[in-house]
């Protein structure tokens, strides 16, 4: 039995879907969640960039004596989950591969869409991802910049999103997609928005529930679970920048368990 907190970072308030798949899935660990509101966000910044922020919280999180650190950001996770792994004495795992599977095992004809950042896109990590899975599948991407600050404004059934996504999906529809992969841990926010445009035959994916899934296997693998203890976990949050908003906006997705929001320097 280890009571140690899992560690949860993402770019800002979008790794809270992530978290949230891992309260319903973990109900009695531990969680220390930081979100970089203040650079947000990471997916026009340079993978060179990218690392050096996650650099900076993946030792913060280290300080907070986390027991695991889940990448709870896909731009994060194309490109720095490989040197976080090196440089962490803890698990961390991404949210890329738990995707990847999820959309292979459920799609139909093959082809599968990929929205994401400009930055995980460019990475082309989840094609190759996919494409390790099942080299025959068609694997279609588009970047869609303006879904993380449309998200970070609450705006997710706002006209506005509407048009834009309308947009992005555009040449995803016309090239018969029958599976999306959500490829920003903002996304899941706008599925509602996003189900209506591409209707009841085009299945989306989300990474939270089976990267929550992974979660569990390396805890139970490792012997990291906090089972049995009797004692009520403890959920911290932190952020770089403006509390009060990121608390207004994070509790329509975790309710009351979202609360005494910190502030924490990050430099670099």
């Amino acid at each position: 039995m280890n009571r140690a907190p899992i560690g949860i970072f993402d770019s800002g308030l979008g790794g809270l879907t992530v978290t949230a798949a891992l309260f319903e899935r973990l109900p009695e660990e531990s969680t220390v969640y930081f979100g970089d509101t203040a650079r947000v966000p990471y997916g026009p910044k340079s993978p060179a960039t990218v690392r050096r922020y996650c650099a900076g919280i993946l030792e913060w999180l280290l300080e907070q004596q986390v027991k695991a650190i889940v990448v709870a950001c896909n731009t994060s996770s194309a490109h720095a989950l490989d040197e976080l792994r090196a440089d962490s004495p803890v698990p961390v795992l991404g949210v890329i591969e738990p995707g990847a599977k999820a959309a292979a095992a459920a799609t139909r004809n093959g082809r599968i869409g990929v929205i994401g950042t400009s930055g995980t896109v460019a990475s082309g990590a989840y094609a190759k991802a996919l494409q390790l899975l099942d080299p025959g599948l068609e694997v279609v991407q588009q970047a869609c910049p303006l879904f993380v600050p449309f998200v970070e404004e609450g705006w997710f059934a706002h006209p506005a999103t509407e048009l834009v996504a309308r947009e992005y999906l555009g040449p995803l529809i016309s090239r018969r997609i029958d599976t999306l992969v959500l490829g920003c841990t903002h996304y899941p926010l706008l599925r509602p928005l996003l189900g209506e445009i591409l209707g009841p035959d085009v299945t989306l994916i989300d990474s939270a529930v089976a990267t929550a899934d992974a979660v569990v296997e390396v805890l139970e693998g490792q012997g990291l679970r906090a089972e049995g203890s009797g004692e009520p976990p403890t959920h911290r949050f932190a952020v770089s920048d403006e509390a009060q908003r990121f608390t207004q906006v994070g509790t329509r997705f975790l309710g009351a368990r979202l609360t005494d929001v910190e502030v924490v320097a990050m430099g670099g």
